[in-house]
């Protein structure tokens, strides 16, 4: 591109105003989470992989967690991050609630129901806190890299913080939801499937985010350095 975005100031962002797309991004973030963790209650066999149907999907969280980062910087990115593990919360909670109210007569499909949405607490907690650790490795390395970078080589943050952000989701993940249950040689090759298939769809998908984050920062007029921000993923502001 002709004119330099990266040189572009830090403007204050009108969060959720028509003007602009943080809302839209934030929506298809949170969508896409509770899409995959649902989807994740199938087990899939592709080629040499083997990992849960949400696989297929996850991957793009951390795609639009990297552009929420780039874009908008590091405290935009935390509030995406806080909303979807709330929206993934409370839609276990419902789930259960529902799971455990008495059927109504005539209705033979409780098996089906517990088989496909009851889930195990070890599950959900194994999902929620890798999900929240996952994710904020991954904006904090991005926004970090940015300025390292000065704001060049945007593929080396995207795809770096990835390694990092995946690689704690993953391990978390499978380690806590399978340890004691999956043999250890079986649990390794569950984390090593997983954790290359996601990685490798960030690669593939580099070029689209390039596209779409160079995209934003012009429409949005912004490129957000996090120069001076506080990266607790738990201070509120």
């Amino acid at each position: 591109m002709k004119a330099k975005i990266n040189t572009l100031k830090n403007k204050q962002l009108p969060s959720f105003s028509k003007e602009s797309y943080f809302a839209y991004i934030v929506a298809l973030f949170v969508s896409f989470l509770l899409i995959s963790n649902i989807a994740s209650t199938k087990i899939l066999s592709l080629w040499i992989f083997t990992f849960d149907g949400g696989t297929l999907l996850f991957p793009l969280t951390y795609i639009f967690g990297d552009i929420l980062t780039e874009v908008y910087g590091f405290k935009k990115a935390k509030k995406a991050i806080w909303i979807g593990f709330f929206c993934a919360a409370l839609m276990t909670i419902i789930f259960a609630i529902v799971q455990f109210l008495p059927a109504a007569n005539g209705w033979n499909n409780q098996s089906a129901f517990e088989l496909i949405l009851g889930m195990a607490p070890r599950i959900v907690a194994a999902s929620l806190i890798a999900y929240l650790a996952g994710s904020f490795a991954n904006s904090i390395i991005l926004a970090k890299m940015k300025l390292i970078t000065k704001g060049k080589h945007l593929w080396s943050r995207t795809i770096g913080s990835t390694i990092i952000g995946e690689l704690v989701d993953t391990s978390l993940f499978c380690v806590i939801a399978f340890i004691g249950i999956l043999p250890i040689e079986l649990l390794l090759v569950v984390i090593v499937s997983n954790y290359f298939f996601k990685v490798g769809v960030e690669i593939i998908f580099t070029p689209l985010t390039y596209k779409i984050i160079n995209w934003l920062k012009k429409k949005e007029q912004i490129d957000y350095f996090d120069k001076s921000t506080n990266f607790n993923p738990f201070l509120i502001k």
